[in-house]
């Protein structure tokens, strides 16, 4: 199965020797070349994971996502047509996030307190010291907080644009939606973001707790 080849996406071991573009790629996995298509996934299992992970606030549904998402991708990739992969990759973790909100639909959610305490938050930097430490991850834990009390669609394009850095056209691909639709939706999200940081103010860097 085109599955057996996928990497847990929490694998540090990873190492490419080389790197050819994805329309390379894409052209020999839709000929049945796996390891083409293994090489997709592992250009791109990490930001797959992160953006679910964001999204749902928990690592094994995250984990659950990335590994739906390129099983779909596998099956759908004789529909790609072009394009940016990563738009199409991303359209499908978000689409497999929403599949995720509807099971869960009437089921008590788990506190985010709970979630955190089990694992380690993946925006923790390398070798902080003690009072960095104690301040970041905070600061993350707040961030996904208020990330997580936004409506899922701002939710989305804000991940997609200001955390994973995608341009607005290719995180309106991503979602389905027009530029246009997409900056209005962002524009919200970073109010009420900047809104709910705002009132931990603490936790800020000090350059932008007077802003």
């Amino acid at each position: 199965m085109a599955a057996s080849g996928y990497i847990s996406p929490v694998d540090e071991s990873l190492e490419f020797t080389s790197d050819p573009p994805d329309a390379s790629l894409v052209a020999r996995a839709q000929e049945g070349d796996m390891h083409a298509f293994n090489q997709l996934v592992q250009r791109y299992q990490r930001q797959v994971y992160y953006v679910a992970f964001r999204m749902l606030g928990d690592s094994h549904l995250a984990e659950d996502v990335a590994q739906e998402t390129f099983l779909r991708a596998y099956r759908g990739l004789s529909r790609f047509r072009g394009g940016s992969l990563k738009a199409w990759l991303l359209r499908i973790a978000s689409n497999a996030c929403h599949d995720v909100f509807r099971s869960r639909r009437g089921r008590q959610d788990l506190s985010l307190d709970s979630l955190m305490e089990e694992r380690e938050a993946p925006w923790a930097s390398p070798d902080p010291s003690p009072e960095e430490e104690a301040v970041s991850g905070e600061l993350g834990r707040e961030i996904q907080r208020g990330l997580l009390a936004l409506p899922r669609d701002q939710r989305m394009v804000l991940i997609l644009v200001d955390v994973e850095g995608m341009s607005y056209e290719e995180a309106a691909e991503a979602v389905g939606i027009p530029p246009g639709t997409l900056r209005s939706r962002l524009s919200r999200a970073r109010a009420k973001l900047r809104d709910h940081l705002l009132q931990k103010r603490e936790l800020l860097p000090p350059s932008f707790r007077h802003q």
